[in-house]
């Protein structure tokens, strides 16, 4: 988490975007982005960490959007894992829809399948950490499944 955290960090900093809060759908998102806000503690870039739910709950406070988030701030949807881009979409439709800003999009590992160019295509900035490629996790590669 500390590597991810200070990674991360420095991507959204190397991309020039200021969110006051980062998060994605949970439950993938939820480490990387709460490792992230953890990183930004005492830097000049602090931010918060929020957990985007599939769909509000019918109960409780109702929301699909949990944690440190409210309407008008920047943020940056995170992914653990980016591979048809749908996971960030739906929290990027969340985020939007609750009145926030996507600054742009910060996955760990891009699995190389039209993830990243479909959200870029849809105008978000992308950053990935690395590429299953990178990672010699590629199926044709390695005769496994990624």
């Amino acid at each position: 988490m500390v590597l991810i955290g200070r990674m991360g960090l420095a991507a959204i900093r190397a991309a020039g975007w200021r969110p006051r809060a980062i998060g994605g759908l949970t439950m993938g998102a939820d480490p990387v982005a709460y490792a992230i806000a953890a990183a930004s503690h005492g830097t000049d870039l602090e931010v918060d960490a929020f957990s985007v739910r599939k769909e509000a709950k019918a109960h409780g406070t109702g929301r699909q959007i949990e944690g440190n988030f409210s309407a008008g701030v920047a943020v940056v949807v995170v992914e653990d894992v980016i591979t048809t881009g749908s996971s960030a979409r739906q929290a990027i439709e969340a985020v939007r829809g609750a009145g926030g800003r996507v600054a742009g999009v910060v996955a760990v590992v891009d699995r190389g399948e039209g993830g990243k160019q479909m959200l870029e295509g849809a105008g978000y900035s992308v950053v990935c950490l690395t590429t299953s490629s990178e990672l010699g996790l590629n199926a044709q590669e390695t005769g496994h499944e990624a």
